[in-house]
């Protein structure tokens, strides 16, 4: 690949073909990421009589957050399943939305830690709550960066941190449905 290929905001014909062995990777993905946002609507209402007034803080800080990751994962697949030509186009889309889902899960964060819902909770779920998805915007983050660069390896960093952030919503959905559960028991 030529150095002038890669040239910030050049058009380059070699983008596509290198994004193409990951289109079914990205398909997948972004059908899991919707799939699974509408899995969780339908167990949200089904479990609405656990999510009264005082539980609405661990709502948002639990159920709102798994919902943005998947829809971050259906965002970023479709992303990059676009027609995109351009390396600066696709790394400044994927960085916006990299960007948004870290700054999104800073607030959670820094929500949980003002309603003390961090205290109360295991580490395992600190790190599968906001370590973990925290890990995954920042790679994508350095995906964007490198895309910007227009270094291919940002086209291999980029699975890397959707598949983290599709695994992590598979797990804290899962812990969401097992909590509501045992809460419908109580």
């Amino acid at each position: 690949m030529s150095a002038k290929a890669l040239t910030i905001g050049a058009e380059s014909p070699n983008l596509p073909d290198l994004l193409a062995p990951w289109h079914d990777f990205y398909v997948v993905t972004g059908t899991a990421g919707a799939t699974l946002v509408g899995l969780l609507f339908v167990a949200a209402s089904l479990g609405s009589s656990i999510f009264t007034e005082e539980r609405r803080a661990a709502f948002r800080a639990f159920v709102s957050p798994s919902v943005v990751h998947f829809s971050g994962a259906l965002a970023l697949s479709l992303a990059a399943l676009s027609p995109i030509r351009h390396w600066l186009l696709l790394g400044l889309l994927e960085g916006g939305l990299a960007l948004f889902g870290l700054a999104y899960s800073a607030i959670i964060l820094g929500a949980m830690i003002r309603l003390d819902l961090i205290a109360r909770i295991d580490l395992e779920d600190r790190i599968w709550y906001s370590v973990l998805p925290a890990v995954s915007y920042a790679l994508l983050i350095a995906a964007a960066a490198l895309l910007l660069a227009g270094q291919p390896v940002g086209l291999a960093l980029l699975p890397s941190g959707i598949g983290l952030l599709l695994v992590v919503g598979i797990r804290n959905a899962w812990d969401i449905t097992a909590w509501t559960i045992t809460r419908h028991r109580d």
